[in-house]
């Protein structure tokens, strides 16, 4: 079974709902979802918000946020799966950004990831990934993340562990 299909899976049997706030991934993490038959139920949507004044006006990034330390920083990632969540309506938000290559930006070098899911008591796991390989590699490797991260989550939560 695909981490996807256990994620659609496991949102479907607790009736539950995922969005995605995706930068660095452009997309792929919720097109990954929607490629499970019967995701309909459960993905709310995704929105692709590549550029800074976009992750402020569609996901409500703060613009403060962006202007302190970049795009590529955890507690962005953070906020797009808070925005994510909250404007699509749904019960998990995943928030995704980083720097695919090739080469550094924002000083933080190719393969910085920062992967976030927010669930229904808003707190935030986050996680700071370093990626080998070229710019498609990160790019794969960050929704191998995101997905694992939120189906984790889901584990977590339904084993009454919580979150870290």
């Amino acid at each position: 079974m695909t981490t996807a299909r256990r994620v659609v899976d496991d949102l479907r049997s607790r009736g539950a709902t995922v969005a995605t706030g995706e930068s660095l991934t452009g997309g792929l993490v919720c097109a990954a979802l929607v490629d499970v038959p019967g995701a309909s139920d459960v993905v709310r949507g995704g929105i692709v918000a590549y550029q800074a004044e976009l992750k402020t006006s569609l996901l409500g990034v703060p613009a403060e946020l962006i202007a302190e330390r970049g795009t590529v920083d955890p507690d962005v990632a953070a906020a797009l799966a808070r925005g994510a969540r909250s404007r699509c309506g749904a019960t998990y938000g995943v928030g995704t950004t980083g720097v695919a290559g090739p080469g550094p930006s924002e000083g933080k070098p190719q393969g910085a990831v920062f992967v976030a899911v927010v669930g229904p008591d808003d707190r935030a796991q986050i996680e700071e990934l370093t990626l080998d390989g070229d710019r498609a590699e990160v790019r794969r490797g960050a929704v191998a993340a995101a997905l694992s991260a939120l189906a984790g989550r889901l584990r977590r939560e339904e084993s009454g562990a919580g979150t870290r």
